[in-house]
């Protein structure tokens, strides 16, 4: 053999190996045939020879194991019959059997279902047991919903939605019911904020009657002392007495439980700080409410009660929620809310009581006012600017009682006589000296009848005055004032009557013409009103248990009224002199003077002596008012008579017989009809008019055009123009006078010396224009 059949048997060697070793996958193998060098032929040959070599030894082997295999068939025959005896055999066992066991499984399904059907009643009867509870709870909870009660069916509801629904199992009806729980819940706080707004509405109702009862009892504190109130205390307690239960407090008239119960269901529902909220912002503009009054407080005193006690109702009810309200109301949001409610209370107060014109209703509304802080004060709560209000109104209060009193002045007045007081016996004089502090020692020592130097009008308006303090002083009690602040505002009120409103009547009534004695009357009772403040004054100290203070300035309080009573006087005397003035024409043509002062000035300056008489009664300044008045009135009528353009001639002889007026005049002044003059000073009125009477008569125009412009001249006062105005009327009537006669020399130089004093006259006037 060759190398290369070796080595081709060699190869295929190995392919037979690796092909008997594996069972399951050839192909690599059958791959490496068809690409070997050889071809696959040789291997198909060498495979063949292979296949007979297999099939000899398996024939070698099957002739080996033949005879055993006959002795098995043999054997096997054998058993085939005996088992065709044991089936026969098994078969009747089996029928058997089967027909025993058919009976038997009826029965044992018969059981099975029995106690099938004990087990569901079983399981029937344990879910029924926890389904009875929930059952029950569900039925107890509608029943306290339709009883409305609230918080025990919000308590069910919580333990049939935690406790018994997660106990009992998914059925249907459970899920209807845990459906119905929601709306069960909502229900319940829809009709706890329902009772929450009937609440409300009855607390705003019953605001009134809180702060009614609370002002009532803050007046019965008010009314009763300290010790009282130990003593009544200690008796109580030694006697064994039990406590007084029946006096009510204010906030009990309240029933408050349907808040509380709102409170706890929203809280258990965990919205308290929404209920907390809505519940303030409720109250707030329940507030603002009860801030705005129902009607008109300045029409009666029952408008004003009922405003005070709904503002004092709604904080005395929020206040007792501070403590007991479980955080419904704090401390800051109480005071917030007052502070915006009294700032409120104090402006309609205000408002209100500037409108009221009646002093009764105004002291009540402050007695009202008084209680209302008082009773703030008793809860705890800011009383400002409720004094400061109460400061206000007394001056109001002040404006309103003069007022009133100004229509009893003016009764007075209008129904006074003005004529000082007689009394015909002693009961007559006490009876005044009894109204009036008057000094009367010098009048109790003359005989009936007696006569004051003051009409009724000075007891009248004392006895009113004393009213008026009277009526201030009631307003002034229960304000906290101490004595002396109490005393300087009576002071201070009753001069204002005095002063202002008295004096204001004192000047309507000059506005009227009035007589000259009634005049000098009113000057002389105001001076005895005036003298008699100090005991006013007294009186006031006496009331309040204060100092005497005097504060008003002597001879200051009627000063106005005196001036008007002066100027009248002083017109009345003007308006005396023109009626004497007026009657009496001059002949101012007059040839010869009558030697003697006119008729008509001596009868006047008579009647202006009596008059000043009369006055002496008046205060010094008044009576030198008077007499100036006059003599200027008489001075500048005679001068202005003496230039007066109507009158266009004057005769020397007219000129004379005035130089004699005057000079009585001068008498009369110089004479100092009345004490406080200057020395000269009534002279000082007819100075120009005496200056331009001597420089004509005395025809002195020599030192006149000397010293004219001259300060201290001797004819200083005398104008141009008055001089130029006097020499024509001359000139006029001696022209009149001498048309038929023949003028001698001394007259012809005269008359020259007259035209050139004229011309230097008018040139004068004109460098004075």
């Amino acid at each position: 053999m060759t190398n290369a059949t070796i080595q081709s048997n060699y190869i295929s060697l190995i392919f037979f190996q690796e092909i008997e070793g594996i069972d399951d996958y050839w192909g690599p193998a059958f791959r490496s045939v068809y690409e070997g060098e050889g071809g696959h032929e040789a291997f198909v040959q060498q495979l063949d020879e292979r296949i007979q070599q297999h099939d000899k030894e398996i024939e070698k082997l099957c002739n080996f194991y033949y005879q055993g295999f006959i002795d098995s068939i043999r054997e096997l025959l054998q058993v085939r019959s005996h088992a065709e005896e044991l089936h026969a055999e098994i078969s009747n066992v089996d029928a058997n059997v089967k027909e025993s066991s058919e009976s038997l499984c009826n029965r044992a399904e018969e059981l099975i279902r029995a106690r099938r059907v004990e087990l569901n009643i079983a399981s029937t009867i344990e879910k029924m047991e926890l389904c009875l509870p929930l059952l029950t709870t569900y039925s107890k909870l509608k029943t306290q919903v339709e009883a409305k009660r609230y918080y025990p069916a919000l308590k069910t509801l919580e333990q049939l939605e935690h406790v018994l629904l997660p106990r009992v199992g998914p059925y249907k009806w459970c899920s209807q019911i845990s459906a119905d729980i929601p709306k069960l819940r909502q229900s319940i706080q829809d009709a706890s904020m329902a009772d929450l707004r009937d609440f409300l509405e009855n607390i705003r109702k019953l605001s009134p009657q809180v702060g009614a009862l609370a002002l009532k009892q803050t007046q019965e504190m008010l009314g009763r002392s300290l010790e009282l109130i130990i003593k009544n205390k200690k008796e109580a307690a030694s006697l064994g007495l039990p406590r007084d239960t029946s006096s009510q407090s204010p906030h009990e008239l309240v029933d408050f439980s349907p808040l509380h119960r709102c409170l706890h269901i929203h809280s258990v529902l965990g919205a308290k700080n929404d209920f907390v909220q809505y519940y303030r912002a409720q109250r707030k503009q329940q507030a603002r409410l009860v801030l705005i009054p129902s009607g008109n407080l300045h029409d009666s005193i029952q408008n004003m009660k009922g405003y005070l006690n709904s503002v004092l109702g709604f904080f005395i009810l929020e206040e007792h929620l501070l403590t007991t309200g479980a955080g419904l109301v704090s401390r800051d949001w109480l005071l917030d809310t007052w502070s915006m409610a009294v700032t409120k209370v104090a402006s309609t107060l205000r408002t209100n009581t500037s409108l009221i014109t009646d002093p009764t209703l105004m002291l009540s509304i402050k007695h009202q006012i008084v209680l209302f802080i008082n009773a703030l004060k008793c809860y705890g709560l800011p009383t400002e600017p409720l004094p400061l209000l109460l400061q206000e109104m007394a001056e109001h209060y002040t404006e309103v009682l003069m007022q009133r009193w100004v229509v009893v002045f003016r009764d007075i007045l209008d129904n006074a006589s003005f004529a000082p007081i007689e009394v015909s016996n002693q009961e007559e004089y006490d009876a005044v000296m009894d109204t009036f502090p008057y000094d009367g020692d010098e009048l109790e020592t003359q005989p009936f009848p007696r006569r004051f130097p003051f009409t009724s009008l000075v007891p009248a308006v004392y006895v009113q005055v004393k009213e008026f303090i009277y009526a201030w002083l009631k307003y002034s009690a229960g304000l906290g004032l101490g004595g002396g602040r109490r005393a300087a505002a009576a002071r201070h009120s009753a001069s204002l009557l005095l002063s202002r409103s008295f004096t204001g009547c004192l000047s309507a009534l000059f506005r009227r013409p009035l007589p000259l004695t009634q005049l000098v009357q009113i000057i002389v009772d105001t001076q005895y009103l005036e003298d008699a403040t100090s005991f006013l004054y007294e009186f006031i100290s006496n009331i309040t248990g204060s100092e005497l203070v005097t504060t008003q300035a002597a001879g200051s309080m009627f000063q106005a009224a005196r001036d008007d009573a002066e100027k009248q006087i002083c017109e009345k005397l003007e308006k005396k002199v023109d009626e004497f003035l007026d009657l009496e024409n001059y002949d101012w043509l007059l040839v010869e003077p009558s030697g003697q002062a006119s008729s008509f000035v001596t009868d006047m300056l008579s009647y202006l002596s009596g008059v000043l008489t009369s006055l002496e009664q008046l205060p010094q300044f008044a009576r030198v008012a008077a007499v100036r008045a006059a003599t200027n009135r008489i001075a500048t009528r005679l001068r202005n008579l003496l230039l007066e353009p109507g009158v266009r001639q004057i005769s020397s002889g007219a000129l004379y017989q005035l130089d004699l007026d005057v000079i009585q005049c001068e008498q009369f002044a110089a004479a100092e009809p009345v004490p406080g003059l200057r020395e000269g000073e009534l002279l000082e009125h007819f100075a120009s008019l005496r200056q331009l009477l001597d420089l004509i008569t005395g025809w002195d125009w020599s030192s006149y055009l000397h010293d004219v412009g001259i300060e201290g001249g001797k004819y200083a006062l005398v104008t141009p123009r008055d001089a130029a105005t006097l020499l024509e009327k001359l000139k006029e009537a001696e022209q009149k006078s001498s048309v038929f006669s023949v003028l001698k020399k001394n007259e012809r130089d005269r008359r020259k010396l007259l035209d050139t004093v004229l011309k230097q006259l008018k040139q004068l006037q004109n460098q004075d224009g």
